[in-house]
Formats: C-alpha cells, structure tokens, sequence
C-alpha cells in the first residue's frame, strides 16, 4: 500500500498543498485572462480590476482561514505521514465538486465576463493563499520553528 500513498516527511506536504493552490490558481486565472482578452478593452479592464478587488476580499473574508485550517491540521500530523494528506478527506471531496462546477459553468449559457470574473476572483485568492503554506514551509525548515498550530483568530 505504500507504494500508492510513499510515507514522506510532514513538511512536504506543505509543499505540496501550496503548490497544488498554486497551480489551480495560476490555470482560473489563465482561463480569465483568455476571456478578459477576447473583450473590448474597457470591459476587460473593469471586469479584470473587479476580478483584482473581488479575489482579494475572498481571500482576506474566506481563503485565509481555511488555509489556516489547513496549515493547523498538517501541524497535527505525525512528522511521517502518507504523501496524499496534504488534503484532507473533506478537501478531495471539494475539489472533486469544483471540478464539476467549473465544467458546468463553462458549458452554461453564462456571459464570458461573468466567467471571468468568477474565474480571476477565485484564481487571485487560490494564488494569495497559497504563500501561506510556502511561508509555513519556510519556517519549518530553515529556521527550524517547530510546526506549531496557529492561536485563532479573534480579530473577527
């Protein structure tokens, strides 16, 4: 069974839970930029800066605390633990649900200025938050902070 799911070191899978945000990131915004470049320029422009705006709310309003979350489970893992943990059961059950709603979207009858502003503002906050796990990942390994839960957040 191990060859399927390789025992790693807990602080790869920091690495690669930021790089999995990362990338989905990086491929929504891809998409909105090859709608916003199909748009007459000032829609491109009003919709890509809302799409700024919006991705960035979504991140301090939605995506930090659960890449918070995220970061406190991986921290209560053994330090050697199956390679695939770097999401949770939960998590693979949401990204087996997007997956499905982006495919729906981009067959529905939406606007494409719609789609891409969905698309940048969940792209924008994907991307914002995964510097989080990169910055876990920093702290664990070269300055040997230990991988300690974060206090909660009560500024809410």
């Amino acid at each position: 069974m191990n060859k399927l799911n390789p025992i790693v070191a807990r602080e790869w899978l920091f690495l690669l839970a930021g790089l999995m945000w990362t990338a989905v990131g990086i491929m929504l915004l891809w998409r909105a930029v090859g709608w916003l470049t199909a748009m007459e320029m000032a829609w491109m422009i009003g919709v890509g800066l809302l799409g700024l705006v919006l991705g960035i709310l979504a991140y301090l309003f939605g995506f930090i605390h659960i890449v918070r979350k995220n970061i406190d489970r991986l921290c209560g893992l053994p330090e050697r633990v199956g390679v695939f943990a770097f999401n949770s059961g939960k998590g693979y059950v949401t990204i087996i649900f997007m997956i499905g709603l982006g495919v729906t979207l981009r067959h529905s009858p939406l606007p494409r200025e719609v789609l891409a502003l969905l698309y940048a503002t969940m792209g924008g906050a994907l991307l914002l938050a995964s510097l989080h796990f990169y910055a876990r990942l920093w702290q664990v390994t070269r300055h040997g902070q230990p991988c300690l839960v974060d206090e909660p957040d009560t500024s809410r």
